[in-house]
């Protein structure tokens, strides 16, 4: 006679043996629980040189050791978070500096951010933050945590240009269950390639990069303020207190409105190269 699940469960207690579960239910509970699993995702494409990309590792590192960030893990429900980050830039250059990795107090703070300042610098060419979602999407859950919450951080100073469409990717994150939020870096800085900037890279990411419940834009005005946007944008989504009136210059909040629709179409950035290199090959 075959025994039925129920059947197993009440012969294993009264064995002594504790619930019997299938192995993939047995796997998720041995998770640790978290109120948050963050995933970082920091753009080193061509347009951001070693000292720019050291300045972005500065003010990640920075951040996340400030009192505040750490007063935010530790106000929610279980005190801690899961964070992982990665580099990337062309849609085959994605590279982990950290690992999911248990944050829960200052000491745990510091020793994440040592461990991201001593990985070394490095920058490549083009931009695809459709490469960048699609890399983040199985990371979720890869870990020994499990979160209340999946967040991908996205930070860049330009559009996607390569790797496929960039709202598809978005798209797919979301049917995961994944929120997007993005840090656009707005520097008026001329790429070293001469590559067009997109003056309202802001509006861009709003429109095709960020979503989800509570999904928001941070903006850095440069580099030189950049830490402080990461880290008001990581109190933000520790907490999950987004508020679409916040504006505290130099960093600009803007939260995803429902619908919002990029004019200038989301593949401006294919575009934008497209004519770039057609323009380089006519002379």
């Amino acid at each position: 006679m075959q025994l039925r699940l129920p059947v197993l469960l009440v012969l294993a207690w009264l064995a002594g043996l504790g619930p019997v579960l299938p192995a993939g239910d047995a796997r998720a509970a041995d998770k640790i629980p978290v109120d948050l699993e963050l995933l970082l995702a920091v753009d080193i494409s061509g347009s951001i040189d070693p000292d720019e990309a050291r300045l972005q590792r500065d003010g990640y590192a920075k951040a996340l050791m400030h009192p505040a960030v750490v007063k935010a893990i530790r106000g929610g429900i279980h005190g801690k978070i899961a964070l992982a980050y990665f580099e990337w830039a062309d849609s085959y250059t994605q590279g982990d500096v950290l690992d999911w990795t248990l944050i829960s107090d200052q000491a745990g703070a510091e020793a994440v951010a040592r461990r991201l300042m001593d990985h070394p610098i490095r920058t490549a060419r083009r931009t695809s933050i459709a490469g960048a979602i699609l890399y983040a999407i199985p990371r979720f859950g890869s870990g020994p945590y499990k979160g209340v919450r999946q967040v991908l951080d996205i930070s860049g100073d330009g559009p996607n240009n390569d790797g496929g469409p960039v709202d598809l990717a978005r798209d797919k994150a979301l049917a995961a269950g994944i929120v997007i939020n993005g840090l656009p870096i707005m520097n008026g800085k001329q790429n070293t390639w001469g590559f067009p900037m997109l003056e309202d890279l802001d509006r861009y990411y709003e429109g095709c990069v960020i979503g989800g419940p509570g999904a928001f834009v941070v903006v850095a005005e440069g580099f030189d303020t950049f830490g402080e946007a990461v880290r008001r944008k990581l109190i933000l989504e520790i907490a999950q207190r987004p508020s679409p009136k916040a504006k505290t210059p130099p960093v600009l909040l803007q939260k995803a409105q429902s619908g919002y629709r990029y004019p200038k179409g989301c593949d401006v950035g294919e575009r934008q190269s497209q004519d770039f290199w057609r323009r380089r090959f006519d002379q």
